[in-house]
């Protein structure tokens, strides 16, 4: 909803430096409201399982160079890719730039993956696995991500410990794989590859923990949310904050 606010005769009474007179808006304004739900519970979803099988295959804990990739791609690229990419513009509806940024940066990267590893199963692209220079490129990738992710960390800082807590594993992962790929260190992609299977596991708790509290009406997986409720059994805020902001406008997820 967006709303203007012209100049009133209340209002160039002050003068033209004044503050315009909110109480007279506030209860002039009609409030339309069209709410979502929270974008990032399927963002997490989707980053938290795709993480885990592809990070599980990267550790060496299963599959093979020949058969595993084409049975990775069809999942990383809807549920990873496609699913994140909707939570991202669905979080421009929320407001939530932060949401926007990580979901939409993953969502691009999985679906990228997804059309990658199908290439290197039909042996149109190079392979990490025999190609040097195919995994030098492929660690860039990751530096890219790296450096997203890291500023979504810092970001989420300021809103629940537990995003901040799938953002640091994510960004942390991504680091070691990069480093790992482009130096030609096989160690650090599998201790990269664990930790994402760490922030897999933290991504699936906090969009269990916004699920269960949307449909419960109360805190059933605390998130250490900023200046909100985070006890068990307590109700989280109401979804119209008139006085903190727009009217009817609710910023975030």
């Amino acid at each position: 909803m967006t709303t203007t606010h012209p100049v009133t005769s209340r209002d160039a009474a002050n003068g033209p430096d004044a503050a315009p007179d909110l109480a007279f808006w506030r209860e002039h304004t009609t409030i339309a409201l069209q709410p979502v739900a929270a974008p990032s519970i399927l963002g997490l979803f989707g980053f938290a399982v795709s993480t885990f099988m592809v990070a599980a295959n990267l550790a060496g804990w299963f599959g093979n160079a020949i058969t595993t990739p084409l049975v990775l791609f069809p999942f990383a690229f809807a549920f990873g890719g496609i699913a994140q990419l909707l939570a991202a513009m669905w979080s421009y509806r929320a407001r939530d730039g932060l949401a926007t940024a990580v979901h939409g940066a993953w969502g691009s990267f999985w679906i990228g993956y997804g059309i990658y590893t199908l290439l290197v199963a039909l042996g149109v692209a190079p392979g990490v696995a025999t190609y040097p220079d195919a995994r030098v490129g492929f660690g860039y990738w990751f530096i890219g991500l790296a450096a997203v992710t890291w500023t979504g960390f810092v970001a989420a800082l300021a809103d629940n410990i537990a995003t901040a807590l799938v953002l640091l594993t994510v960004a942390a992962g991504s680091t070691l794989l990069a480093i790992g790929w482009t130096v030609g260190v096989p160690g650090l992609v599998t201790i990269g590859a664990i930790v994402l299977v760490a922030s897999a596991i933290l991504a699936w708790y906090t969009a269990s923990a916004m699920v269960l509290a949307g449909s419960m009406g109360r805190i059933v997986l605390p998130i250490g949310s900023r200046g909100g409720p985070n006890k068990l059994g307590s109700i989280p805020r109401q979804p119209i904050e008139y006085a903190a902001g727009e009217p009817g406008i609710k910023i975030g997820q």
